[in-house]
């Protein structure tokens, strides 16, 4: 009878130890399902994190325009990039989970360069502030102040044959977050802001080189303009090309 009391009190322990580690498994990933849904810095499904939320992993310093990075030789690309790297620490930082800008020094680059892409960044500005995506490293998706451009944000604002403006202002006010949703595959760029259509798969022109198609390849830029910016939850889908 004891044995079997024993073997009745084992199996119990026993049933209670997978219990428990089910719970504690649920809670973290609970805990872990909340972290996502804060939308802070972690992507959705199919998508990584270009900003990790804590440091400027990933991320580069500026180095002229494209035409004349491509001139420089390997040695001088090097010496170029490191100073633009202590340049770029010195004016970006991060904040609570924030990337933020004081409004010296250059943009911030990504240090991997993609060609067809779906991209999501979360940007605020203050009063008059201007800056913009770019795109391969070619400007851009335009970010301002709606206040001094009523037009509003999200413009493929240096072309100069295909539309430039967007068709609505989406911006929300000053101070807030706004959410651009970027889509571009080969030249053509379709921009939502804050979940409205703004530009619809239109022609980014190549503002380096008025002649040539846009690149098809390049770094993800976010731009300088002088003024203090804030950027988080910039997360990244590449698109096969056919």
């Amino acid at each position: 009878m004891s044995n079997k009391r024993g073997m009745f009190a084992v199996a119990a322990i026993a049933a209670l130890a997978v219990v428990i580690g089910v719970a504690r498994a649920e809670e973290k990933r609970c805990a872990s399902a909340k972290a996502c849904d804060s939308r802070l810095n972690c992507p959705p499904e199919g998508f990584v994190a270009l900003f990790n939320g804590k440091d400027l992993e990933g991320w580069k310093g500026l180095v002229e325009s494209p035409p004349t990075r491509a001139k420089l030789n390997e040695q001088q690309m090097a010496k170029a990039q490191a100073k633009a790297d202590e340049k770029m620490r010195a004016h970006w930082k991060v904040e609570d989970g924030v990337l933020v800008f004081d409004g010296g020094g250059d943009s911030l680059c990504t240090a991997k360069d993609y060609g067809d892409f779906e991209l999501f960044v979360d940007w605020k500005i203050k009063e008059h502030g201007d800056s913009g995506i770019y795109l391969r490293g070619s400007p851009q998706v335009q970010i301002w102040d709606p206040a001094d451009h009523p037009e509003g944000s999200a413009g493929l604002y240096n072309n100069q044959k295909n539309p430039s403006k967007p068709s609505k202002c989406a911006d929300k006010p000053i101070g807030e977050w706004n959410t651009f949703r970027i889509i571009m595959v080969g030249e053509k760029v379709t921009v939502y802001l804050n979940g409205e259509l703004v530009v619809d798969n239109v022609t980014m022109e190549n503002y380096w080189e008025r002649d040539k198609p846009i690149y098809p390849t390049g770094q993800i830029e976010l731009q300088n303009h002088g003024n203090t910016l804030y950027f988080r939850n910039v997360f990244i889908r590449e698109i096969p090309r056919k």
